[in-house]
């Protein structure tokens, strides 16, 4: 009984949260969203602080005036919705965690990368744009007939329809990359066939 008090006290305090933080971001006063919902200034002040229980007849009104719905107000949260624990996907000179949550559904995804040094293979094409950031060691981008060293700290963007390739120079190499989704179909699908 003593848990279900204390999980419903602390929805009851992220709703309270979400309602002042949608008002002051519309830069709002109590005045001014108790005139769009219908309350008084002093109802919605005691709900803010805590110091009133929210009934369901006033979180309607106060949802609608805020520009959002019932669900999202209240929708719970959990540990799950903020920490991603992603699972490495290896293969010969490469290992890949996946960031994104739904990456299969997500229209950028991000990735972070580690490659051992390893001859370069043929060099690839694909539609769209990548962009990595190098968290450690050296990257050497082969792009086209050009090669192009990227430190440490050091960021890449370029189109994929130039040929290229990612090489670990003088050692392991960690990168964030993003990906769109001809991108995470080319990189992350050819990775897994061993190519690079």
């Amino acid at each position: 009984m003593t848990q279900e008090l204390d999980a419903g006290q602390s929805i009851e305090a992220v709703i309270r949260q979400r309602i002042r933080g949608l008002r002051v971001a519309r830069g709002w006063s109590l005045d001014a969203l108790a005139a769009r919902c219908f309350l008084s200034p002093s109802t919605l002040s005691r709900i803010e602080t805590g110091r009133r229980r929210i009934a369901l007849d006033q979180l309607v009104p106060i949802a609608r005036a805020l520009g959002t719905t019932l669900d999202q107000l209240t929708s719970p949260t959990s540990d799950e919705d903020v920490v991603i624990r992603p699972e490495p996907d290896c293969a010969p000179g490469r290992t890949t965690w996946i960031l994104t949550r739904d990456s299969a559904r997500a229209s950028i995804v991000a990735a972070k990368m580690r490659f051992d040094p390893a001859p370069v293979g043929e060099l690839g094409v694909h539609p769209g744009t990548e962009w990595f950031t190098v968290l450690s060691g050296t990257v050497r981008l082969h792009l086209g007939d050009r090669v192009i060293d990227v430190g440490e700290g050091e960021a890449a963007e370029f189109d994929t329809m130039t040929p290229h390739a990612i090489e670990a120079h003088g050692g392991p190499v960690e990168i964030l990359s993003l990906f769109d989704r001809d991108g995470q179909h080319a990189h992350l699908h050819t990775y897994r066939d061993g190519g690079r």
